[in-house]
């Protein structure tokens, strides 16, 4: 697998290392750029200056090592194609905003509050950094990197955080934007498919307690029951231990009609094939989330995948556009040597695309070449986004950081999950375009 890694700051440090940038916070008036107002940016949380023929330093805290690195990595190509395609093509030779190169400093969230508060601290640290895109998973956001990256008054935008706590009242940071759905849409379209579709009346859920876990398999229990389906049991495993075999046994005691087991790859994995040895299972059908949806999940669930299925952004509608089908996804290959490696590539050249136009529209050009960019205007450039014509959908970002609108998340009966590894055209066996409000009867 080939990772151009021309951006990070170890390969750009000797290009700029003559260059002095201006600190964040300033305490007097950045002047304007001709015929522009002054920014006062005197008051918390203040500006950063870029000087001129300085990058525009953007950080990515994703999970890019041990079992979820595939959703992480798959995040970051996403990032860097986006930066390749700045200069409107994807030639290997990165694109600049505001006549700005862009320069990553990368760092791990591990798919863990550890990793996300390790790697928020880090890039809080660093007065340059502009905005972040991350995280990956949700438990390395909430409360974590959203109030450490927050507090320094750091925009967020994570690709594929799907928790609805980072969204919803009383407990959304204003600096925290995500361009992926809300999984209150994707609880209520597991609902409909297995009702719809599996005919399901009878489910069970199993969840590690994380808040992504927790978050998928409440959104789609309280889904099932409005819509006349029983749960018959709840159950919480421990992720650091290697057997769920007795919490399946238990299970397996009500046979429920549909297993639901949102969680992350090696979880998904043992679930699977241990869940298959429970013999009240033998009838049941499993069923998983996107955090499932990476190519190290098929490795390690071999043949225990089989007949499971599994929600994610629906790929084949991201198919059907020219720009992804015939640019993005040759890019995608050629540049990295593999197809897509989970579901969240495109909502990551997405967000860095949003994150783009809102550093435009904040950004004041000095006369020098330098930009001043207060870190408030940031925020309320990304929050006043509207309208915007993306891969994955067109995103106007609420006041409480959901940028999705309409979301279209599909269906998959494994091993066809249109993944690296996987097996079949692609497609889902069902799929649903749902808003937010759709999704929560309030609209």
């Amino acid at each position: 697998m080939r990772h151009r890694r021309w951006l990070t700051p170890l390969v750009l440090l000797g290009a700029f290392a003559m260059i002095a940038a201006a600190c964040s916070n300033s305490s007097s008036a950045a002047g304007g750029s001709s015929g522009g107002a002054a920014v006062d940016c005197s008051a918390a949380p203040g500006c950063v200056t870029v000087a001129a023929g300085a990058p525009i330093q953007i950080g990515t805290l994703l999970s890019v090592s041990g079992d979820n690195a595939d959703l992480g990595t798959d995040s970051l190509y996403g990032v860097e194609l986006a930066i390749d395609h700045l200069d409107g093509k994807f030639d290997g030779t990165p694109g600049q905003i505001d006549g700005h190169a862009v320069q990553l400093q990368q760092e791990d969230d591990t798919c863990s509050a550890e990793g996300g508060q390790a790697g928020a601290t880090k890039l809080a640290a660093n007065p340059d950094v502009v905005a972040v895109i991350g995280t990956s998973c949700s438990g390395a956001a909430l409360g974590v990197a959203d109030k450490i990256l927050g507090d320094k008054g750091i925009v967020l935008i994570s690709p594929s955080n799907t928790n609805p706590a980072l969204t919803a009242q009383g407990t959304h940071n204003p600096y925290y934007f995500r361009t992926a759905h809300n999984d209150l849409i994707q609880g209520a379209v597991v609902s409909d498919f297995a009702i719809k579709q599996l005919h399901a009346k009878t489910a069970a859920t199993i969840h590690d307690e994380s808040p992504y876990t927790e978050g998928l398999t409440t959104a789609f229990a309280n889904a099932f029951q409005t819509q006349g389906g029983q749960v018959v049991d709840a159950e919480v495993i421990d992720s650091s231990q290697q057997s769920y075999t007795p919490v399946l046994t238990k299970i397996g005691q009500k046979s429920p009609d549909l297993l639901y087991g949102p969680d992350y790859t090696a979880e998904c994995a043992l679930i699977l094939k241990q869940g298959h040895q429970v013999a009240g299972l033998a009838n049941t059908t499993f069923m998983g989330s996107d955090g499932c949806f990476a190519s190290n999940f098929i490795k390690l669930a071999g043949s225990a995948i089989n007949g499971a299925y599994y929600s994610a952004p629906n790929l084949s509608a991201f198919q059907q556009k020219d720009f992804y089908n015939k640019e993005f996804i040759p890019a995608y290959k050629q540049q990295f040597g593999t197809a897509p490696l989970s579901a969240f590539h495109a909502h990551a050249y997405d967000a860095l695309n949003l994150l783009a136009a809102a550093i435009d529209k904040a950004a004041v050009k000095n006369a020098d070449g330098s930009l001043t960019i207060a870190r408030n205007a940031l925020r309320d450039a990304v929050q006043g986004t509207t309208d915007l014509q993306g891969i994955v959908t067109t995103y106007s970002c609420t006041s409480l950081g959901d940028c999705a609108t309409a979301v279209t998340i599909g269906v998959y009966a494994a091993p066809n999950l249109a993944i690296e590894g996987s097996t079949g055209n692609g497609q889902p066996v069902f799929s649903e375009t749902k808003t937010l409000a759709q999704a929560t009867g309030s609209g």
